[in-house]
């Protein structure tokens, strides 16, 4: 638990900065919501690769862009951020990824051969953190993750606001965040919160990135 009590969210919840504890339950989280925004852990045979690519990284980092929605039940949820996302992703692949590659081997490029959890195996010695030039008014990306019994009851809304409130703060001027296409509920979710696609002849190919101009 965090030192400070954090906002209190009603019925038992609150929203706090994420510790060191917490990393254990961010990987859950993420595996928890890993399939399109349902739970991946019948598909993935090393459950904590996932959390090791898109969550665990960011409490390391960035941990005053990291929070938790904390629960009756414990830790149900949370928004992570990073403010200069070309500098976060070449911290990545100076000091997280390494110690990853010295013990998890690259099952190589032969997506026909994949099964349960290779897909991570690749992407911890093949990252995808491309950043194109378009991008550049959006230099902070964030991810938000909820389990079911923190959706629905406006926490996400009052998570995303802390970050952005979090990265105004620290000058960011912008705000992207990469989504699965299959994730229209997440979708929906965004534009709620002002965010649009991001459509550019540069972006890659099958990219589903919205963004939102911060003042």
């Amino acid at each position: 638990m965090s030192d400070g009590p954090g906002e209190d969210l009603g019925s038992g919840y609150r929203l706090r900065q994420a510790t060191d504890a917490d990393r254990p339950a961010l990987g859950m989280v993420c595996l928890r919501t890993g399939d399109s925004g349902n739970d991946a852990t019948a598909r993935e045979d090393a459950p904590e690769l996932i959390g090791f690519i898109y969550a665990v990284p960011y409490q390391v980092y960035q941990p005053e862009l990291a929070f938790v929605i904390d629960g009756p039940n414990g830790v149900c949820g949370y928004v992570l951020g990073a403010l200069d996302s070309v500098a976060f992703y070449a911290t990545l692949e100076a000091q997280w990824y390494p110690p990853l590659r010295a013990r998890i081997a690259d099952v190589g490029p032969n997506k026909t051969s994949w099964a349960g959890s290779d897909w991570a195996r690749h992407l911890i010695h093949h990252p995808e953190a491309a950043f194109p030039a378009s991008l550049a008014p959006y230099p902070s990306h964030g991810h938000i993750d909820l389990l079911p019994e923190a959706q629905g009851r406006g926490f996400g809304r009052r998570a995303m606001a802390q970050l952005e409130r979090r990265l105004t703060e620290l000058g960011s001027k912008g705000l992207q965040l990469g989504l699965d296409p299959r994730n229209q509920k997440a979708a929906r979710f965004y534009e709620k919160l002002g965010f649009s696609r991001h459509d550019a002849s540069d972006m890659p190919r099958r990219s589903y990135v919205m963004v939102k101009a911060l003042r």
